[in-house]
């Protein structure tokens, strides 16, 4: 069969065939069972041509809202990007650079890589960082994989209970089809804290790793110091998923006694995308170096003293013997790494200081304004960052409906996740003016009557 883009005629699969020794494509398949085979042509349309795809294409990024005022978050926010950053990446050897495989001349790749890691080891406290990995979550389920290679005279792995869903089901893809139980640590219903006497009990000799998210799903900051010395106790790897920019007032990972420290670095310069791409952070303790799953560059000198970056460590699949690798990661996700690299130098730790501060202090100021509403309460007593749940008197999708119409996206619909139907997810970004504020309270007061 021709085809535009695959050269070899049918002439030219014939004498492949014969090559290898078989008649037919079918035979090199029998190994397949029938039942798994398919059994005709794939249901999709025909191919279109260029002009075709670019007004298909076209047409559906017209359906994007551009114009809202965003409160959603539950892992993306919507945080000011400065221009630098744009102008920045659009310099060639940045954009079209993919992974040095050669490392001898890739070595403004590499050296973007070492400070990208310096950067994250300095944002977190954590002694060392890989180049990145493909989002938050899936950096998660491999701490999870790495806990259970640390502790290998161990089996489980305790999830929070108050953990983001999303990356619970990452987890929980991840691990499918091993011999590893993974069991859920409840939280607290009145605070949306974990509920530590429960972690206390379900954290016992069996336990590789136990994970919290601080904040968690719902925005509530944890007992991470309490919660510290019950994993001490337990002798179980500690794994923090955090938020970057919560980094900029409170404690990092690294200061209460992280074993590995994760997270969603999408707040740190990358646009909000339906579904990416995002930028996976992955720190760890020294000591489990050998274990952690991507690429780490390296600084050194050549032999005439000159400074020079290598791959210093690559524990994938294809590049070390199998039993010794750690993961099958394919790359790091290098030009987002750079992004967040960019923006973190640009803005300094007074500037995240200040993102965080102004997150967190119009976020406090619209839970009050919220809650004055009548039949609105915070879903949750605990402490929050920048991020809070809400109890509604009516459904939290009408809430959702009505804002859109008035150009604000009012936040995060619980309930297709198993959440009460009137449950809201906030979220508030130092991009968020106090008329956008007072408006939103407005909104709700209106559609609340």
């Amino acid at each position: 069969m021709s085809h535009p883009y695959i050269p070899a005629t049918e002439e030219d699969l014939q004498e492949m065939l014969q090559a290898i020794g078989v008649s037919s494509f079918e035979e090199l398949l029998e190994d397949v069972p029938p039942e798994a085979r398919l059994k005709g042509p794939l249901r999709i349309p025909e191919g279109i041509s260029e002009e075709e795809v670019r007004r298909l294409v076209e047409g559906i990024a017209e359906a994007n809202r551009r114009d809202l005022v965003i409160f959603a978050g539950a892992g993306a926010y919507d945080h000011f990007i400065p221009a630098a950053i744009g102008h920045i990446l659009s310099r060639s050897e940045y954009y079209t650079a993919y992974t040095p495989y050669q490392a001898e001349v890739a070595q403004g790749t590499l050296q973007a890589m070492f400070e990208y890691q310096t950067a994250i080891c300095e944002l977190t406290g954590m002694e060392v960082a890989n180049s990145s990995m493909y989002d938050g979550a899936s950096a998660l389920a491999e701490a999870a994989l790495m806990a259970l290679r640390i502790r290998r005279d161990r089996e489980k792995i305790l999830l929070p209970g108050n953990l983001n869903p999303l990356w619970r089901q990452v987890v929980l893809a991840y691990l499918h089809g091993q011999k590893h139980p993974i069991e859920e640590v409840p939280y607290d219903p009145e605070t949306g804290q974990l509920d530590l006497e429960a972690l206390r009990r379900m954290a016992d000799d069996r336990t590789a790793g136990v994970v919290i998210q601080h904040p968690n799903f719902f925005g509530v900051l944890e007992e991470v110091r309490e919660i510290t010395e019950i994993v001490r106790n337990s002798g179980a790897v500690f794994i923090v998923a955090f938020d970057p920019i919560s980094l900029g007032i409170l404690e990092p990972p690294g200061a209460y006694g992280a074993d590995i420290a994760v997270g969603e670095g999408q707040p740190l310069g990358l646009p909000l995308g339906f579904g990416g791409p995002y930028l996976g952070i992955f720190a760890s303790r020294m000591a489990y170096i050998r274990q952690m799953p991507g690429r780490i560059a390296g600084q050194t000198v050549d032999v005439e003293g000159k400074r020079g970056f290598v791959m210093a460590l690559q524990t994938r699949e294809q590049h070390i013997r199998r039993e010794k690798a750690t993961s099958n990661i394919c790359t790091n996700q290098m030009l987002c790494a750079l992004t967040a690299l960019i923006y973190l130098s640009l803005m300094g730790p007074q500037g995240i200081r200040a993102v965080a501060e102004g997150s967190a202090l119009r976020a406090h100021y619209l839970a009050r304004k919220l809650t004055e509403v009548p039949g609105v309460e915070l879903a949750f007593q605990g402490p929050f960052f920048r991020e809070f749940a809400l109890t509604l008197p009516l459904p939290a999708h009408k809430v959702i409906e009505r804002g859109l119409e008035q150009g604000y996206l009012l936040g995060v619909d619980l309930a297709p996740w198993g959440f009460p139907e009137n449950r809201l997810l906030v979220a508030v970004t130092e991009r968020r003016t106090r008329e956008e504020l007072d408006r939103f309270a407005e909104i709700l007061r209106e559609v609340a009557r």
